[in-house]
C-alpha cells in the first residue's frame, strides 16, 4: 500500500519541522511538502497533490478557513486536517462548514494526530476528544432551539439563508410579505436574535437551506412544512 502523502501548512517553522520529524516516524506516512503561508501553501498542494493537508486555522494573521475551499477546487482529492490552538465549538463548526475533514488541537499527542490523518484518509471525519464534548453540547443546543421553531418558520429561514428578501420569500411560499415578517419576528423572539442578518446567519450555520430543511425537520421528528397559503 502506498504511503499517505501529507503537506504541512503552518506559519511557524519550528512547528512544521517538529511535525515533519514526528509524522515520518510512523509507517505509511510521508511528508511531501511544507508551506508557511496561504499562497505558498496552495502552490505546494497543487504541485505535490497530497492526500492530506495538515494546516493551522491562522496563517500569519490571515484566516485560513477560506484556503480550504481553494485547496478543494485545485486538488479535489486532498482532505484537510485542521491543527490549531482554538478549542471552542464555534471555531470547530466553522472549520467543518468550510470543508475541513478533521479538527485537532495543538495540545494533542502525535498518536492522536496520526489517528486523525488515517481516519480522514479512510473517508471518515475526526474531532479531537478535547473539543468533542463542546461540539456535542453545541449541537444539542442547536437542535433544542430549532425544535422550538414551527415548520413554516424553518422554511422561511431556509429561504432567508438562500438570500431571498421578505417579498421574495412570500412569492415563493404564496404568502404575504407581512406574514413573512411575522414569521421572522417570531423566530427571532424564540431564538433570542435581533435582525434578519442574525437570522440568516443562524439558518446558514444550521444547514436550513431550501431542500435540506425538510430532511432536517424529519430528523427532529416533525412533519414537512405545511401545505397551503397563509395570508
Amino acid at each position: 500500500m502506498s504511503a499517505i502523502r501529507i503537506v504541512l501548512i503552518d506559519d511557524h517553522a519550528i512547528v512544521r519541522e517538529g511535525l515533519h520529524l514526528v509524522l515520518e516516524r510512523y509507517p505509511g506516512l510521508e511528508v511531501v511538502g511544507e508551506a508557511a503561508n496561504r499562497e505558498e501553501g496552495i502552490e505546494t498542494v497543487v504541485r505535490s497533490r497530497p492526500d492530506i493537508v495538515v494546516m493551522d486555522i491562522s496563517l500569519a494573521d490571515i484566516d485560513g478557513l477560506p484556503t480550504i475551499s481553494v485547496i478543494h477546487d485545485r486538488v479535489p482529492t486532498a482532505r484537510v486536517v485542521m491543527l490549531t490552538m482554538f478549542a471552542d465549538a464555534e471555531t470547530v463548526r466553522e472549520s467543518f462548514l468550510a470543508g475541513a475533514s478533521a479538527y485537532v488541537v495543538k495540545g494533542a499527542s502525535a498518536a492522536q494526530l496520526v489517528d486523525a490523518i488515517r481516519a480522514v484518509h479512510r473517508g471518515e471525519r475526526y474531532v479531537h476528544s478535547s473539543v468533542a464534548g463542546g461540539v456535542i453540547d453545541d449541537s444539542l443546543r442547536w437542535l433544542q432551539e430549532g425544535a422550538r421553531l414551527s415548520p413554516r418558520e424553518r422554511e422561511v429561514l431556509s429561504l432567508l439563508a438562500g438570500g431571498r428578501t421578505a417579498a421574495g420569500i412570500g412569492d415563493t411560499l404564496g404568502i404575504s410579505t407581512h406574514t413573512v415578517r411575522r414569521h421572522l419576528a417570531n423566530s427571532a423572539g424564540k431564538l433570542g436574535l435581533h435582525g434578519t442578518r442574525a437570522l440568516a446567519r443562524y439558518a446558514e450555520d444550521h444547514g436550513l437551506r431550501r431542500g435540506l430543511d425538510r430532511v432536517w425537520v424529519r430528523g427532529l421528528g416533525g412533519g414537512s412544512p405545511e401545505a397551503g397559503a397563509e395570508r
